[in-house]
């Protein structure tokens, strides 16, 4: 049978690279007798990290999932990648977890990603606990990190399971719901008194447990005001109602490596976790109702196929369920249900509610899909940032072009922060990532796996034209050959337009001097005409354009015609309403620390940008926002990294284009020119 829907508990694994994700899952999957063994990370065997990229640089890279039985509860685990060129994984996990736990080194504190990642948490307002991880680690601190979580971080942090001693030093956690203290020995934990020379400090932080549970509940808090103290069995239900509120942030300090603090971390999680019942949200899970899902993500496997992970919204999902992907409605017969344990797919007969599993082989649905009976529902999708790195792919032999370009189609297929599109107007096939790291993984398993040989460069910029003054001008087509010729007069004025818009057309004729099925022939060449300018071949924007004047022939004139002759007085009018080359430009911002933030700013000068503003996101990291052409961020991926250590990372988007003049303006056109005459 499937576990109840109110004893599963969805949680998502998330925090800054080197924290000990995978080494906590996998020593979860151990305790709850998933896992014989625990695999260290750098022995390439742990559950998590089982692709080939992940084992070959001992980082993960996508999500993994795996489950366990603890005391009664489901807990679904999803151990995501730590680096910010693949987000979209943890997003995703996110977006079907009920909790997340934040993991955290106890000899570094609070890190970059962990500040990012804890404003994405607070904007959805998704509980959360803190594992304070490698206790065992030089230089571990615990008090430190406490500062560091007060300090740069939003949340009434509160201790629940603390350490006793750091580094060579540390011997155990105490916890301190029960007050009892557990030694670690050969990776087993044992109970015991807390040692005298922790008692008092112990004490302080059980004091802080029992007013931080008190504040989860008004009758509780009563109790505790009044007597100072509160039982065992009121912590724990003061705690679970305070962490479902997100009152407080639990605190909890261990050595994944050395099954230190786990077992804590597990109980706390099944006593205080919200259940995907209780979770709030845009769409809450029922268990009542016709089955439905939601894919948070899709991976490939060699020998399964195409797995669609996801997460049961309603109802009770079984083998026999008759769904549609409610985007395109097409029907997906549902034939075998699985949950994943790392890499391994088991069968299950069915999944409640609010579970999450694994379906093969779907025929339409991809990630950020609906699985109803209704063709009308759909859950809200994944709520991704957009790629900030770009390059050109181009097969260096022609007879791979299609395996190209199926490799690039499933990969982007499994990670929709991965993105492909074929630039019609450069004639070139941009590849957009998250940044160099996970563009770089993607062409070693193209050249790996698909043996594929591939030129990358940097995409060409989408320039623009447009005029800054008005003009006049008048065009007559007139073709002879034989038989019916071509004729048509066009006379139009143009103007600029303001507010960004691309193009208006403005028929003034009058008293017949073109007939009026000729008019969208005039507007189709105008438009057209529109395609390249007269600087540099771009196309043109901005433009309102008014047929004032014309003539026609009464065995010669066509729509054609009509529509040639306004080309070309487009054409003839551009060049006289003063011309200039537009560029795109960004809104950049950057997460830095605040030591490099005289290089950063420096640099974004450097490369034209205007600093529109900065702000802690906390302390000692700042945001910086500015407004940037796209032309000078085309290596940014590359170049912030190297001037913040790899520390520092960007989001970015398109804002608008702007006018491109004096010598840039030049380049761009001689280049531009001399592509054309080289027949790109």
């Amino acid at each position: 049978m499937s576990t109840s829907s109110s004893d599963i508990r969805n949680v998502a694994i998330i925090g800054h690279g080197g924290t000990g994700k995978t080494s906590l899952l996998e020593q979860a999957l151990v305790q709850g007798g998933e896992v014989a063994k625990f695999a260290p990370v750098d022995g390439g065997k742990s559950v998590s990290d089982h692709a080939s990229e992940e084992i070959a640089r001992g980082i993960s890279v996508h999500t993994a999932m795996g489950h366990l039985q603890w005391k009664g509860s489901k807990v679904n685990l999803l151990d995501t990648p730590g680096s910010a060129d693949f987000i979209g994984d943890v997003v995703a996990a996110l977006h079907v977890a009920e909790l997340a736990v934040v993991t955290v080194g106890a000899d570094v504190g609070v890190q970059i990603e962990t500040a990012k990642l804890w404003r994405r948490l607070q904007a959805a307002g998704t509980p959360r606990v803190v594992f304070v991880n490698q206790m065992d680690k030089e230089h571990a601190d615990f008090s430190n990190v406490m500062a560091d979580l007060r300090d740069k971080l939003a949340g009434n942090f509160v201790p629940v399971v603390v350490p006793i001693g750091a580094g060579d030093g540390f011997s155990g956690v105490v916890d301190l719901i029960s007050g009892k203290a557990l030694s670690h020995t050969g990776g087993k934990e044992s109970s015991g008194a807390v040692p005298d020379e922790a008692a008092d400090a112990v004490e302080e932080y059980r004091q802080g447990l029992i007013e931080g549970a008190a504040e989860g509940d008004d009758a509780l808090m009563e109790k505790y005001l009044e007597e100072e103290t509160l039982s065992e069995e009121e912590v724990r239900s003061g705690l679970a109602a305070s962490l479902k509120e997100n009152v407080v942030v639990p605190v909890v300090a261990g050595a994944a490596t050395l099954n230190a603090g786990v077992a804590s971390l597990l109980d706390l999680i099944r006593l205080a976790a919200p259940s995907p019942l209780e979770a709030a949200g845009e769409s809450p899970v029922s268990a009542d109702g016709e089955p439905s899902a939601f894919v948070f993500k899709t991976s490939l496997d060699q020998y399964s196929g195409k797995l669609s992970w996801i997460k049961v919204m309603s109802g009770r999902l079984t083998p026999d369920a008759d769904l549609v992907t409610t985007r395109d409605g097409k029907k997906e017969r549902i034939t075998k249900l699985f949950v994943l344990q790392g890499a391994d797919l088991k069968d299950v007969p069915a999944l409640a509610a609010g579970d999450l599993g694994v379906l093969t082989k779907l025929t339409s649905a991809a990630t950020g899909d609906t699985l109803a009976q209704d063709s009308e529902l759909s859950y809200p999708p994944l709520d991704l940032p957009q790629p900030v790195h770009a390059v050109t792919v181009a097969a260096e032999s022609k007879k791979d072009e299609d395996k190209l370009g199926q490799f690039l189609s499933r990969a982007a297929e499994e990670d929709p922060t991965f993105r492909v599109r074929y630039n019609g107007e450069t004639r070139e096939t941009v590849v957009s990532t998250m940044g160099e790291l996970q563009l770089s993984i993607a062409l070693e398993r193209l050249k790996n796996n698909a043996k594929v040989e591939v030129a990358t460069n940097v995409p060409r910029i989408a320039y623009r034209e447009t005029i800054t003054g008005s003009a006049a001008a008048e065009y007559q087509h007139k073709k002879q050959t034989g038989g019916h010729g071509q004729y048509a007069k066009v006379e139009i004025k143009i103007k600029p337009l303001a507010n960004g818009q691309e193009f208006e057309f403005v028929n003034q004729i009058v008293g017949g001097a073109i007939s009026r099925g000729y008019i969208p022939g005039v507007e189709k060449g105008l438009r057209e005409g529109m395609a390249g300018g007269v600087l540099a071949g771009f196309p043109v924007m901005g433009i309102e354009a008014t047929l004032v004047d014309g003539k026609e022939h009464s065995v010669d004139s066509s729509e054609l015609a009509f529509a040639l002759a306004a080309r070309g007085a487009l054409r003839d009018a551009v060049e006289q309403a003063k011309p200039v080359l537009l560029e795109p430009v960004c809104d950049l911002t950057v997460y830095a620390e605040e030591q490099y933030l005289g290089d950063v700013l420096s640099d974004l000068s450097g490369r034209r940008g205007r600093i529109q503003g900065q702000e802690p996101v906390s302390a000692g990291i700042l945001e910086i926002k500015a407004l940037v052409p796209q032309a000078e961020l085309l290596r940014y991926a590359i170049d912030l990294k190297s001037m913040t250590s790899g520390t520092a990372s960007f989001e970015l988007e398109f804002a608008h284009y702007a006018p491109l003049t004096g010598r840039l303006a030049e380049e761009v056109i001689k280049r531009s020119q001399a592509a054309e005459a080289a027949g790109r």
